[in-house]
């Protein structure tokens, strides 16, 4: 007797499921720890100062009062940089019984609004660059990234030349890679705690990250599990200056190990998220997402940086 098989059908409807599944990351670790504001120009300015070393401050009797030794605030500043993304859907596309969405419009912005925020993050901890004001033609106005802000407490491998300014203008020149040392590790934080910082988070890639682990000076972080599961994760790293929360960070240098006092840092927006309906020149829609920002580091001594670490 013949089967009719669905092999031989012709009729049978497809099953499509109406999920759509996307494992690409979307944590924004630094933007997510450091503060947000906002700017009036794209040349973002700012003061920064530091009281004189303390000294055996000792005066002589009915002596005459000292000379005064002011100094002047430091004034420094970073350019906004503008990151965009375009969205174009045809009219049929728009009007399609689609999988997974209601709009496939509303779908591909979402999806643009995430991808600028990864992009963002890339451009603060991910890419090491000084600021440029541009020329407005075929160079971007850019800012400098955090790296480029992190001068006083830099820690740097042998052959390296000197360590970036500390306001944004330069970068350092890459030395010889060693590995990540928890020596390494205590002689910045110590060096930031010097300078009168209180660092709280050290942000680091994956390699770096798994390196740590091993550290003594580190303390997991308990919860009740199950008997049988292994815990082997370091989320607080115990100094002798304080705790300091592990965060890794997907789009981070994998040479560079950041110790961060998050609320001396924000990014602060020019223009901040919007989509603009760019001009109907057929039978598609098309939208702009936008956004234009800058990195303020309100004193980089309070945080510093382990460059040249052996990358994985």
């Amino acid at each position: 007797m013949a089967v009719y098989k669905t092999y031989d059908a012709t009729g049978i409807r497809e099953d499509l499921a109406d999920i759509i599944y996307n494992i690409s990351p979307t944590d924004t670790p630094f933007i997510s720890n450091v503060g947000k504001g906002s700017t009036n120009g794209t040349y973002y300015e700012w003061q920064v100062d530091s009281l004189a070393t303390a000294a055996n401050n000792a005066q002589v009797e009915g002596a005459d009062a000292p000379a005064a030794a002011a100094s002047a605030t430091t004034r420094v500043g970073n350019y906004t940089q503008i990151a965009s993304k375009t969205v174009s859907v045809s009219g049929s596309n728009e009007a399609a019984d689609a999988a997974g969405r209601a709009s496939e419009m509303a779908y591909q912005l979402a999806k643009a609004g995430m991808e600028l925020k990864r992009d963002m993050e890339f451009s603060l901890v991910g890419v090491d660059k000084a600021q440029d004001v541009g020329n407005g033609t075929n160079n971007p106005r850019e800012l400098g990234s955090v790296y480029s802000w992190l001068g006083t407490n830099c820690l740097v491998g042998a052959g390296s030349g000197a360590a970036p300014t500390g306001d944004g203008t330069d970068v350092y020149t890459a030395g010889t890679d060693r590995d990540f040392t928890e020596d390494l590790l205590t002689e910045v934080v110590e060096d930031i705690w010097e300078q009168g910082g209180n660092p709280s988070v050290i942000m680091c890639g994956a390699a770096r990250k798994a390196e740590l682990t091993d550290f003594t000076g580190t303390a997991n972080q308990y919860k009740s599990v199950d008997p049988k599961t292994i815990v082997n994760a370091v989320d607080i790293y115990v100094s002798d200056y304080g705790e300091l929360t592990v965060v890794p960070n997907r789009h981070m240098l994998t040479d560079s190990v950041l110790v961060l006092q998050p609320d001396m840092w924000s990014v602060d927006y020019y223009r901040d998220f919007q989509t603009i309906d760019l001009a109907k020149t057929g039978d598609a829609d098309e939208k702009q997402m936008l956004v234009e920002y800058t990195l303020c580091s309100k004193n980089e001594a309070a945080s510093g940086v382990i460059r040249d670490v052996a990358g994985a």
